[in-house]
């Protein structure tokens, strides 16, 4: 039996620009909480079920020091799928199942979200391209037996789903769901040197980073003021003298509820009186 676990290369301390949303890399590339997590649940995984285990990552060459780390911490394969950018979540998830399938992995320990885009969809691409069963976003994991998981899944609300999972399944935590053991020294330096098995991802378009810019407010044509006096033009901009509606509540059944919102729409200016449908109510 293999249990594999999945990581992604993050920036962990990006800069970003309040004003114009720019974002700048730091020079301090890993793996979020939750895929560490994810590492730590699929080694004791394995010791459990005196089974083997893999990390895979679908990422450019910046990720190999990271899959050392988690050698050193007991992982016994190592494979990354050659990609450089950010293609989209379901093209990773077809990669990854794709490899996933290559190796033979019964089960399969991902993250819930990357801490860079968030979707959480990833481990469901992968499910589907597996046909595995999957249970995502769990908080507690324990085993049943070999092959079997006993896990928990936060709700809305505070609630909470029991499952129990048997394999081929994949699976996503939290990252508050188990802290990744620390590497011997030993182990640390022996994997400096370990070997990673690339595999090529040809014909993977990587979409242009998005460009951003400080958001400007649409321009708005307003007739000027009127009045031959200077404070005849001020009021008039300001609207001080416009007879004001004072905000009220009302209840209503939802068709009159309905009509007193458009009619107060037409007060302020946003439909014209004649926007009517014919069954009488105006159209929005």
């Amino acid at each position: 039996m293999l249990v594999a676990a999945c990581v992604k290369l993050v920036d962990l301390r990006p800069q970003v620009d309040r004003v114009s949303g720019a974002v700048t890399p730091s020079a301090t590339p890993g793996c979020s909480a939750a895929d560490r997590a994810a590492v730590e649940l699929a080694l004791t995984l394995a010791d459990s079920w005196s089974a083997s285990s893999a990390v895979v990552c679908c990422g450019p060459a910046a990720a190999d020091p990271v899959l050392r780390e988690f050698a050193a911490s007991g992982a016994g394969r190592l494979v990354r799928l050659d990609v450089d950018g950010a293609p989209d979540s379901s093209i990773v998830g077809r990669l990854l199942a794709g490899v996933l399938g290559d190796l033979g992995a019964d089960v399969v320990v991902c993250g819930d979200y990357s801490t860079d885009r968030g979707s959480g969809s990833v481990p469901a691409w992968v499910a589907d391209g597996l046909g595995a069963a999957q249970a995502l976003g769990l908080v507690q994991v324990r085993s049943e037996g070999v092959g079997s998981l006993r896990a928990t899944r936060r709700l809305d609300g505070g609630r909470r789903e029991r499952l129990v999972v048997d394999a081929p399944c994949v699976v996503s935590v939290e990252g508050s769901l188990a802290e990744l053991r620390r590497a011997p020294l030993a182990a640390a330096l022996a994997a400096r040197d370990l070997p990673i098995e690339v595999v090529d991802a040809p014909g993977v378009v990587v979409p242009a980073p998005l460009a951003t810019r400080p958001w400007v407010p649409p321009t708005r044509v307003q007739p000027a003021p009127t009045g031959s006096a200077a404070l005849e033009r001020v009021v008039e901009l300001t609207g001080a003298l416009v007879e004001r509606t004072p905000p009220r509540t009302v209840e209503l059944p939802p068709r009159q509820a309905a009509e007193l919102i458009l009619e107060q729409l037409r007060t302020w200016g946003y439909l014209d009186a004649d926007d009517s449908t014919p069954g009488g109510t105006a159209a929005t």
